[in-house]
């Protein structure tokens, strides 16, 4: 990609109505923009780290034994109206009627739709255990919408719903899920920890929250360094290892319940076990917020020059950086690097624009491409062209034709 193509619209000021660091550097640095409160339009660069998340999501639910779908967003009332949910959810709800005066609501999660299909689709054991989820956008009626795509009205969420025949295979689709979210959230290069939760309007009666430590996160945990055990402020207690606990904050990117038959027994989603009988199904279910992902990453990586991105996540790898554009000598030397890193399977932009070098090393840092190549004088003095690693900035010497060898290293060491 070009950077006199890329539809990234960057911001030198710090926008007003941005209160945390993340929704600031995505309006600055040309991820998202407001449509209204809490409604975010996501530009190229905030697309392609969404898009990310949704591949390594996708992928450890996959490798979980999940079966992708998609359900519909809009919901009739009478499923609500079957758990009790629809006066018990409140004014979030986003509710309204059809031309027929039928009341339905667009959908902040999926318990009724998932369990209406299974009572209708599931009749025997055989059929268990399932495990279905969708990555899909969900709506809630935020009575302050804030911080960015963090507390926001419209936002994309993965949701996952398991059914078994007893708490036995309950309990192990729950590990499966619980192990599958350690992966996504260390495959994204997130420093995270998960806590037991309350179950909140979801029901059931074991969940975890899963939380990216960062200084501007909104709930309070304790985290021994020791032993990795973390619990919330309530519960705080002394740790087996004999450690101490230290305060943190987190972000909470992903909640998973043990539903148990809290939602079969109201909707009568039954089965025939293997004794003949009829028995409500067992669910578990399991969210993660793809935005607040995307979110929680800034807020744990950045510094005062921009965005940090885990490589993993960049919207790009790499930005080729020539110097003086009007320069023979540059401009061929950087064309020749893109080509070489896009041949080699590398997700690069070459800053083709005629801006000044601090202008395009301003902006480098600010939307926070992982490894930068600088192209200027040292080329056409000695064959060599100055790598910086964005998140450490440490900067280094390489010839030119020895780049993409050393890129290829210095990514798969970011990866691991």
């Amino acid at each position: 990609m070009r950077m006199s193509l890329l539809f990234a619209p960057t911001m030198r000021e710090d926008p007003q109505e941005a209160e945390v660091v993340s929704h600031r550097l995505m309006l600055r640095g040309g991820f998202i923009r407001q449509l209204s409160a809490g409604v975010y339009t996501f530009l190229p660069l905030g697309w392609r780290t969404l898009e990310k998340i949704i591949r390594i999501v996708r992928e450890e639910m996959n490798r979980a034994g999940g079966q992708e779908l998609l359900m519909p967003a809009m919901q009739p009332a009478e499923l609500w109206k079957e758990t009790g949910r629809w006066d018990l959810y409140g004014p979030e709800l986003v509710r309204f009627q059809d031309r027929r005066g039928r009341d339905f609501c667009l959908g902040p999660t999926h318990e009724e739709v998932i369990t209406d299909l299974a009572r209708r689709e599931i009749r025997s054991y055989r059929q268990l255990p399932l495990m279905l989820y969708q990555i899909q956008t969900k709506f809630r009626d935020e009575i302050r919408p804030r911080f960015g795509i963090m507390r926001a009205r419209e936002f994309i969420m993965k949701d996952l719903y398991s059914f078994d025949r007893d708490v036995e295979g309950l309990r192990v689709s729950y590990q499966k899920m619980y192990e599958a979210y350690c992966r996504v959230f260390s495959r994204c290069g997130l420093r995270y920890i998960a806590v037991p939760a309350e179950s909140g309007v979801i029901g059931g009666d074991v969940s975890h929250e899963f939380l990216i430590l960062a200084e501007s996160g909104e709930e309070k945990v304790f985290v021994c360094p020791s032993c990795d055990n973390a619990t919330t402020a309530e519960e705080a207690v002394c740790p087996q290892c004999g450690g101490f606990l230290e305060e943190k904050r987190g972000i909470e990117v992903g909640h998973i319940f043990q539903l148990g038959t809290k939602y079969s027994e109201p909707m009568k989603a039954y089965f025939v076990d293997r004794d003949g009988k009829e028995k409500p199904l067992v669910m578990g279910c399991y969210g993660i917020g793809i935005g607040r992902t995307m979110a929680a990453a800034i807020e744990a990586n950045h510094d005062e020059k921009g965005i940090c991105w885990p490589i993993s996540l960049a919207p790009y790898e790499v930005v080729v950086i020539p110097v003086n554009m009007k320069k023979e000598g540059h401009r061929q030397a950087a064309e020749e690097l893109y080509g070489k890193l896009c041949q080699s399977g590398f997700e690069a932009v070459i800053d083709d624009r005629e801006e000044s070098a601090g202008y395009k090393f301003t902006e480098a840092d600010l939307i926070g491409f992982p490894l930068h190549i600088i192209v200027g004088e040292r080329m056409e003095r000695s064959g060599r062209v100055e790598i910086k690693l964005r998140k450490t900035h440490e900067r280094f010497e390489v010839q030119k034709d020895d780049v993409c060898e050393l890129l290829g290293k210095i990514r798969k060491e970011l990866l691991e």
